[in-house]
């Protein structure tokens, strides 16, 4: 079975640098597809509170026969949850649902209008104390979110999970991110499909001959950024795992690296207070 490279985060936690999402997979579908994957050899899982899905999850590594600290869970906290005594009774419903401890847990959104992301992170603090999880992190924080969390709380995020693709590299956020040892974790990392037709990729993955999808996720590991796309297609969940037998040249990176338009596909951070209900 191919061995997927591991990250070691900043609190000696290592998680594999490939996974699978599970973001818009339906609950009644969720476990096939989560068994599926892991009968590929996929053994990091991302989730989250908002996408509903975490029981399923939990019952699929639960019925796989693998043991679990062989399988690495994210999940996310919900964004009705910042307040600390929220987020308690919601971490308690996630390691319920996932049937224990987390590998990893995130403050999905900061949230910036609806409360203070600081506190919340102190409460975050307090999970890992307790042995609900096992790292903490954040999702989709810009520098001066993290930049507050490094000046007024006492741990350094393990993680910043935040949209990247060949058409928004984030550049200056994750060199941020290596300078304070904070590893990122790429989502929408085929820009929801959108790169898919660029000529540029296209000829990469001609040359290679890999689908685009597979040049991209190639393109996201030789960057060191950690990556769990989404599918819930047997042959698709094979091909987006068959990336370690071949690697981009310095050409075709710098040509990749050449497509950054700082292009958005989700919602801007600075921006985006949305609760759910």
């Amino acid at each position: 079975m191919t061995t997927v490279p591991q990250i070691t985060l900043n609190n000696g936690v290592t998680i594999p640098q490939l996974g699978l999402g599970v973001f818009q997979i339906a609950p009644k579908d969720t476990k096939q597809v989560v068994l599926d994957a892991l009968g590929v050899g996929y053994r990091h899982i991302d989730t989250a509170q908002m996408y509903g899905n975490e029981r399923e999850v939990g019952e699929a590594i639960a019925e796989s026969g693998i043991a679990r600290d062989e399988i690495f869970v994210t999940s996310k906290l919900n964004n009705d949850a910042h307040d600390p005594e929220a987020a308690r009774a919601a971490t308690a419903r996630s390691v319920d649902a996932l049937g224990g401890p987390l590998d990893l847990y995130l403050i999905h959104w900061p949230m910036p209008a609806v409360g203070d992301f600081v506190d919340t992170w102190r409460a975050m603090e307090e999970f890992a104390e307790q042995g609900l999880t096992r790292a903490i992190g954040v999702s989709n924080f810009q520098i001066p979110h993290l930049q507050r969390l490094l000046d007024e709380t006492g741990t350094v995020p393990a993680v910043n999970q935040i949209e990247v693709h060949p058409y928004l590299q984030q550049n200056p956020l994750r060199a941020f991110g290596r300078e304070h040892g904070i590893a990122t974790e790429a989502w929408s990392p085929i820009a929801q499909g959108d790169v898919l037709d660029d000529p540029v990729l296209l000829g990469i993955a001609a040359d290679t001959g890999r689908s685009v999808a597979q040049v991209v996720l190639r393109w996201h590991l030789e960057r060191g950024d950690i990556v769990f796309p989404k599918s819930s297609h047997p042959e698709r969940l094979r091909e987006n795992f068959d990336l370690f037998d071949f690697s981009l040249n310095d050409d075709q990176l710098a040509a990749i690296a050449a497509l950054n338009a700082d292009r958005r596909r989700g919602p801007n951070p600075d921006e985006f207070n949305w609760i759910p209900g």
